[in-house]
C-alpha cells in the first residue's frame, strides 16, 4: 500500500498550490479520503475529507471557501486545491484512507496515511 504526496513548495500569502496523493496497493472506491496537516507544535488537523465515490465532501471551518478537495477514481488520485494561501496554512499535508466517514475526524484510526509533502506560505 502507497500513499504518496506531491505538489507542495513555497508560495506567497495569497497564492495557489494544487496537492496531489496517488493511490496504490488498495482498492481505492472503497475508501474515503481526507488531507490533514501538521504544523510544528501543533496536533494533526483534518483539513478536508471526501466520500469513497466523490458525493459528500466536509472541511474546516478554516479553509471553507478556500481549499477544494476532489478525486478522481480512475487514476486512484486525490487532490487538494487550496487558493488564497496564508501563513497559518503552513505544515506538512499528508493524504489519509479510512473505510469509515465516521472517523474522518480520528487521523490515529485511519487505515493507511502518507508520509506528505511541505507546504510553505511566505513572503
Amino acid at each position: 500500500v502507497q500513499l504518496v504526496e506531491s505538489g507542495g513548495g513555497l508560495v506567497q500569502p495569497g497564492g495557489s498550490l494544487r496537492l496531489s496523493c496517488a493511490a496504490s496497493g488498495f482498492d481505492f472506491t472503497s475508501y474515503h479520503m481526507t488531507w490533514f496537516r501538521q504544523a510544528p507544535g501543533k496536533e494533526r488537523e483534518l483539513v478536508a475529507a471526501i466520500e469513497n465515490y466523490g458525493i459528500g465532501t466536509n472541511y474546516v471551518d478554516s479553509v471553507k471557501g478556500r481549499f477544494t478537495i476532489s478525486r478522481d477514481n480512475a487514476k486512484n488520485t486525490v487532490y487538494l486545491q487550496m487558493n488564497s494561501l496564508k501563513p497559518e496554512d503552513t505544515a506538512v499535508y499528508r493524504c489519509g484512507a479510512t473505510k469509515k466517514w465516521t472517523d474522518i475526524w480520528s487521523i490515529s484510526d485511519y487505515d493507511y496515511r502518507g508520509l506528505g509533502t511541505q507546504v510553505t506560505v511566505s513572503s
